[in-house]
């Protein structure tokens, strides 16, 4: 079982920055990939950014490809996304999810393919 809970959202004008963070609890969270996702209001739920087990490898998506990066200390169970040059459009609840795999270099950009996800945080960018 793997709890996540999300911190880091605000409001920030657009070209600012936010990082978001993802504590979780239970001590499977290295044998977790890692994802962020988004959903904002009348959307569906978007991927953003997976991350491996180990950490060595990402996957992001082309909406957020240069200005969004993420990263895990397994270490201290936390998994982040840094958010550059926010634009309006990344106005959205944004939630972290995790995947048991026994597989170091697996990620995952499918919703379905996650076992937990964290409650949200909002993230709102005003013009």
């Amino acid at each position: 079982q793997v709890q996540l809970v999300e911190s880091g959202g605000g409001l920030v004008q657009a070209g600012g920055s936010l990082r978001l963070s993802c504590a979780a609890s239970g001590r499977t969270f290295s044998s977790c990939a890692m994802g962020w996702f988004r959903q904002a209001p009348g959307k569906e739920r978007e991927f953003l950014a997976a991350i491996s087990r180990s950490g060595n490898f990402a996957f992001y998506a082309d909406s957020v490809k240069g200005r969004f990066t993420i990263s895990r200390d397994n270490a201290k169970n936390m998994v982040y996304l840094q958010m550059n040059s926010l634009k309006p459009e990344d106005t959205a609840v944004y939630y972290c999810a995790a995947r048991l795999t026994g597989y170091m270099t697996d990620y995952y950009y499918v919703p379905t393919d996650y076992n937990y996800w964290g409650q949200g945080t909002q993230v709102s960018v005003f013009s």
